[in-house]
């Protein structure tokens, strides 16, 4: 199985230090769908784990990150991809949850749910909280510099993560 986890906010969409709220704030990366679409139709599973605090911060509530997760799905679907399974932690950073990037919680749960070992996965992020879950279950990190990514990127990475300008890039690369 070729699978790639992605971070959702700065990733796959817009982020916003200010939370995505609604569905309207919800907008997709120029490239993204598109990229996550490609990859799927090559054989990928493309799955997603997210952090998700606005939910226990009563910024938003599950309705609407439904609402947001259906939307995503149905414009991959209708570029003829498929997304895999989402995973989010809806848990506030002081919870203690095993969940919570960057702690790899969500990462063992998407390899349990795929019946998969972790080693060698990439897991695309944009925060240093990505990339130190991914360290911890052995995936390769890999950051894009969209959202959080240029701010990321100022700082010390680890040596083994791969850079890329954003996730069309990332696609194009394990595509070629």
């Amino acid at each position: 199985m070729k699978l790639l986890i992605l971070d959702r906010d700065g990733v796959i969409n817009e982020d916003s230090d200010a939370y995505i709220k609604c569905l309207e704030e919800w907008i997709p990366i120029p490239g993204a769908i598109a990229a996550i679409a490609r990859l799927s139709r090559a054989g990928w599973t493309v799955a997603v784990a997210t952090n998700q605090s606005g939910i226990a911060r009563g910024y938003y509530d599950l309705a609407t990150l439904d609402a947001m997760h259906a939307r995503l799905r149905e414009m991959v679907e209708e570029q003829g991809g498929e997304l895999g399974i989402i995973q989010y932690c809806p848990h506030g950073p002081d919870e203690g949850c095993d969940c919570r990037k960057p702690r790899p919680g969500m990462l063992r749960r998407i390899a349990e749910h795929y019946g998969v070992e972790l080693a060698g996965v990439w897991f695309v992020g944009d925060s240093s909280g990505d990339l130190d879950a991914a360290l911890a279950v052995d995936c390769q990190p890999v950051l894009v510099k969209t959202g959080k990514g240029e701010r990321t990127l100022a700082k010390a990475l680890p040596a083994s993560t791969l850079v890329f300008d954003d996730l069309a890039a990332v696609a194009a690369h394990l595509l070629q």
